[in-house]
């Protein structure tokens, strides 16, 4: 029970870092790229895409490892958050706490009112239906999948990989990610929020 309590408790952020470092350490030995979009490109290539895109017409197999690594996450995920969650909702700032509810957006205070990881107020099946919804979860999905294919990569595969490569075109699309940040959480949100 103790290796439960042990695994279950908040951990200092650098032992993510020390992780990062020794899985990009591994990928640029064994000469791969990480990038989770690519897996997505793989698996379109594997429902047959390629017929019709020439984009998905490709060698999926080089990709396999990925599939893979994205498969282990997911499963991963569904252990952690069933055998390994921390019984208390995430801790964030106070002065986030306090933007989120100018917007309406209410964080967890315990564990009977969520985690905190996906804020109910906006992740649900009643906002789904109303503008604001359609604006957030379907415009803004079709965004990110639209912005990840015309920066040929994802916010993991550029800043993370693509960085650790010493790739100027991922130095540029990282730093476009943090002025889209910015921007949609100074200007866009407090706009969307009012819908």
């Amino acid at each position: 029970m103790r290796v439960i309590e042990f695994l279950s408790q908040p951990w200092h952020w650098s032992i993510s870092g020390v992780m990062i470092v020794f899985v990009m350490f591994l990928l640029i030995y064994f000469g791969k790229k990480f990038g989770v979009s690519s897996s997505f490109q793989a698996l379109c290539s594997i429902g047959g895409a390629g017929k019709r895109f020439e984009y998905f017409n490709y060698d999926w197999k080089n990709h396999s490892w990925l599939l893979v690594f994205v498969v282990g996450s997911i499963i991963g995920g569904g252990i952690a958050s069933t055998f390994l969650a921390n019984p208390a909702p995430v801790q964030i700032s106070q002065a986030t706490i306090s933007d989120l509810a100018a917007l309406g957006v209410q964080t967890p205070t315990n564990i009977s009112e969520g985690t905190g990881y996906v804020p109910l107020d906006i992740f649900n099946f009643d906002t789904l239906m109303s503008l604001k919804g359609i604006v957030i979860l379907v415009l803004g999905g079709f965004f990110i999948g639209f912005g990840t294919r015309w920066a040929g990569g994802c916010t993991s595969g550029h800043a993370i990989s693509g960085l650790s490569n010493l790739q100027l075109p991922s130095l540029v699309a990282v730093i476009g990610f943090f002025i889209g940040g910015l921007v949609m959480t100074h200007l866009l949100f407090p706009f969307i929020f009012s819908l």
